[in-house]
């Protein structure tokens, strides 16, 4: 993947929440959150798609900083966890990357939100959806990108669907216990979109 690839599947992204804006929010309400999961990820995908740099490092970084500037709340907070990691593990001056170095790129970025949350697969999280689907690139890679990357988009379309049998166990919607069943996750049906959009 090139890095002029990898900015285009953020603007790919911040297009498609957008259009999702009001469903997000929907299932967050639902789900007994706030009900601003749609505005959330729409600002950050859209604070993402607005970063440059030359390389990945400077890339990925910039995306951290854009985050930090733009956006307020948990959910950029999380992704700026995620991408300080991925940020952290690129060496400077790259700008394409192998399947498998995307893969281990993802998969720092996830070792590096583990400091942020102790949410894991099974907790009614975005964290469905991605832990899943960081894992299928790693177990995939070697087929190449295009396999790989529908490989984790199917794992977090499963993982988020897989959430509306779930409590919540964080924010605002573990108040409600037992309630919280039902609805999937707002926060695991968006990263599920933005990896279909890896895939696409």
């Amino acid at each position: 993947m090139t890095l002029d690839q990898f900015k285009a599947v953020w603007a790919r992204a911040a297009a498609k929440a957008a259009t999702r804006e009001k469903e997000y929010s929907a299932l967050d309400a639902a789900a007994g959150g706030d009900g601003d999961h749609g505005e959330a990820i729409v600002a950050a995908t859209q604070a993402l798609a607005k970063a440059e740099g030359a390389d990945f490092k400077a890339l990925l970084s910039d995306m951290v900083a854009h985050l930090e500037a733009d956006v307020s709340g948990s959910t950029s907070s999380l992704y700026g966890s995620l991408f300080e990691g991925m940020a952290d593990s690129v060496e400077a001056g790259r700008t394409e990357l192998s399947a498998q170095e995307l893969a281990d790129l993802f998969a720092a970025g996830l070792e590096e939100l583990g400091f942020a949350t102790s949410a894991k697969v099974g907790d009614k999280t975005f964290m469905d959806a991605l832990i899943p689907a960081v894992e299928a690139l790693g177990a995939h890679a070697a087929e190449g990108e295009a396999a790989m990357f529908a490989a984790a988009a199917a794992a977090a379309r499963a993982g988020s669907e897989a959430t509306a049998g779930m409590q919540a166990k964080f924010g605002r919607a573990k108040n409600l216990g037992e309630r919280s069943i039902g609805p999937i996750d707002a926060g695991s049906a968006s990263n599920a979109d933005i990896w279909a959009c890896f895939a696409e």
